[in-house]
């Protein structure tokens, strides 16, 4: 394995920003860091990126596809879409599916199981359907909407094994909680979304294993001074994560910063990102539902329904620390560790540290991605 050593760098990750420093990587992983006045070792390749900010590299747990091409929609479009957000800074992927006929869902698992087998940033699945309330269904297609059903979710289970990373709930439906126990004894990470269930239902379906919250604020009731909802519901449990889609249009950048003083370190910034992310406006799919994007926002065609994003994490970041105000230190761990503790792989990913993996984007003083390594291997054409 060759090593590379970057210099003159600021290294930023969830513990604070390192002013003039370096960090040197050896096959896919971190092997050693040094701040301004360390002695930096020999390498094979040496680069020097005076005045970048270097971060740990993004994890969305939370996409449907990019660059006109859909996760739904078979292996050269899951490529396809990961090599535009690979592009934008993120390098390890989990591969959201929409609702769509049982047998198609289950090929997609197979595919995405296979996929996880061999490339590293390829994460697993998140299953955000079936099992979603009709009235808060957003993009989804409500003939293939269901229930949950211990016989179906076994066979979604069997599809994905163990790459099946995270599923989409309504607590509210019938056997759902159950269902939320069914799956976290299978190793999935359980979010609650999509959703009209009130506080005290949300909170049971937390008693009952579930630990993340599918893009809060969106698809769900709002917080009412009587009646707080789901959302209230997860600032108050430290157990839970909150997916938040920062975009300028999913929610707005106060409720953005509200959001971070509310859940300290535990918000996790996610595309929701449908075929048009780093694409132009016009017309899409997402499952099998018509979208209209336009000025950058995607809807389900004759309506006002958003159709998940256009947003690239690198977009996220700079609207994080230049327009809702937030700490780039606490935005940067939305984007790395903090999704990583989702996963359960902060031990490995989301910190610029000897034995993390050589995930890095460089980035320019107007956070702008200029260079990406996932897995230690430099993404595009630099260098």
């Amino acid at each position: 394995m060759t090593t590379t050593l970057l210099t003159d760098v600021d290294l930023l990750d969830a513990r604070g920003r390192r002013p003039d420093s370096w960090i040197l990587l050896d096959g896919d992983r971190i092997a050693a860091v040094g701040e301004a006045g360390d002695a930096a070792p020999a390498a094979d390749h040496v680069l020097a990126l005076a005045g970048r900010t270097v971060t740990p590299g993004f994890i969305d747990l939370h996409g449907h596809g990019g660059g006109g091409a859909a996760y739904d929609n078979g292996e050269e479009e899951i490529r396809a879409a990961l090599a535009v957000h690979r592009a934008h800074g993120t390098t390890r992927s989990v591969i959201s599916l929409v609702a769509n006929p049982l047998e198609q869902v289950e090929e997609s698992l197979r595919l995405v199981a296979r996929l996880s087998r061999d490339d590293p940033t390829v994460v697993g699945s998140h299953l955000e359907g079936p099992f979603l309330a009709i009235g808060r269904r957003g993009a989804h297609a409500p003939e293939y909407l269901s229930e949950p059903d211990p016989v179906v979710i076994a066979r979604l289970l069997d599809a994905g094994g163990s790459s099946i990373r995270q599923v989409t709930i309504a607590p509210e439906l019938p056997g759902a909680i159950a269902a939320v126990r069914q799956f976290v004894a299978a190793g999935v990470v359980v979010a609650v979304g999509h959703t009209e269930a009130d506080e005290k239902l949300t909170r049971e379906a937390f008693d009952a294993g579930a630990t993340l919250v599918t893009h809060i604020f969106n698809a769900m009731p709002g917080i009412h001074h009587r009646d707080p909802g789901p959302i209230v519901a997860g600032f108050d449990d430290d157990r839970v994560t909150l997916e938040l889609v920062l975009d300028g249009v999913h929610v707005h950048p106060s409720v953005a910063q509200m959001t971070f003083r509310a859940a300290p370190h535990r918000v996790a910034l996610v595309t929701d990102a449908m075929a048009a992310a780093g694409g132009d406006d016009g017309y899409y799919r997402l499952g099998t539902l018509n979208v209209t994007v336009q000025n950058g926002v995607a809807m389900l065609n004759g309506t006002q329904t958003i159709a998940g994003s256009t947003l690239t994490q690198d977009a996220a970041l700079k609207c994080a620390v230049t327009t809702a105000g937030i700490d780039e230190a606490r935005a940067v761990e939305a984007l790395t560790l903090t999704p990583a503790c989702v996963l359960g792989r902060d031990d490995e990913w989301g910190l610029l540290e000897p034995g993390y993996a050589a995930d890095l984007v460089a980035l320019d003083a107007e956070w702008t991605v200029e260079r990406v390594w996932a897995a230690g291997s430099l993404v595009g054409d630099e260098g």
